[in-house]
């Protein structure tokens, strides 16, 4: 994807919800592997603090906007992405064309027993499961930690793998692999325990209005306060100071067009 907007250190597609789908499904059958992240806030700031994690990013083959503030920062930069495409509504789109396709899908991370649901429940609905792994992976740098998880992959040979170990270690172990497998990864964060109906979605109007990351805390204050109401508010300060150096260089533009 070449047409992108900058929000901090990530950049981001601009994509409509149907042309990411389509995007990812010509990655798949383009047989060259590529690697899907869906950046939110939180990893704008990450981005900004960790050079391995932006580095990343900046390698990725698609980034799409995951959430409304996302959204709301491209329109402010004067650069807007057409929508939101949250990765947990991508994915259940994705496996629908995944089933229609007859591509093999392997499911990589989540919590204790949720890979194994969500395949259960990917099955009902026609999608062919290569494998499923979920493994506790203490540092996806670690080449002799990921070996025997990449064979398991390479054995799978799957088109498809969701990574769910979340942010930013799914990215670093996606980024780090991507060329070893051929295969296309996703980051796909809880969705596999939304999949397998561990843990509920925010209602729409909350995810409409950019409020999904006040119903996950009001669920899990003690380990999300921290990165909810600590770490996260730097985004908005990330976004002032793209906004005031963009409003710099437009004044300087004109005051040299004058001169």
């Amino acid at each position: 994807m070449s047409d992108r907007v900058a929000i901090g250190s990530i950049e981001v597609d601009r994509v409509t919800f149907a042309g990411a789908i389509d995007a990812i499904d010509d990655l798949i059958r383009a047989r060259g592997g590529g690697a899907v992240f869906t950046p939110n806030v939180d990893h704008v700031v990450l981005a900004g603090e960790h050079e391995t994690f932006r580095r990343s990013y900046a390698r990725a083959s698609l980034c799409v906007a995951d959430g409304m503030p996302l959204v709301w920062a491209a329109r402010l930069l004067g650069n807007p992405v057409p929508e939101k495409v949250s990765g947990s509504d991508l994915v259940p789109r994705l496996m629908e064309r995944a089933a229609l396709r007859g591509y093999r899908v392997y499911l990589l991370g989540g919590a204790p027993g949720s890979a194994e649901e969500a395949a259960r429940v990917l099955r009902q609905r026609g999608v062919t499961i290569a494998g499923v792994d979920a493994p506790g992976l203490r540092d996806p740098l670690d080449t002799v930690e990921r070996r025997p998880i990449v064979e398991r992959i390479r054995q799978a040979a799957p088109d498809l793998v969701l990574v769910a170990f979340g942010a930013p270690k799914q990215e670093l172990f996606i980024d780090a692999v991507r060329s070893e497998l051929g295969t296309v990864f996703i980051g796909v964060g809880g969705t596999l325990e939304f999949i397998a109906g561990k843990v509920p979605r925010a209602p729409r109007w909350m995810s409409r209005h950019g409020l999904e990351w006040l119903y996950r805390l009001a669920r899990e204050p003690r380990r999300l306060w921290r990165r909810y109401l600590v770490r996260d508010p730097r985004f908005a300060s990330i976004v002032a100071r793209m906004l005031m150096g963009r409003r710099a260089a437009l004044a300087s533009a004109r005051t040299a067009g004058l001169s």
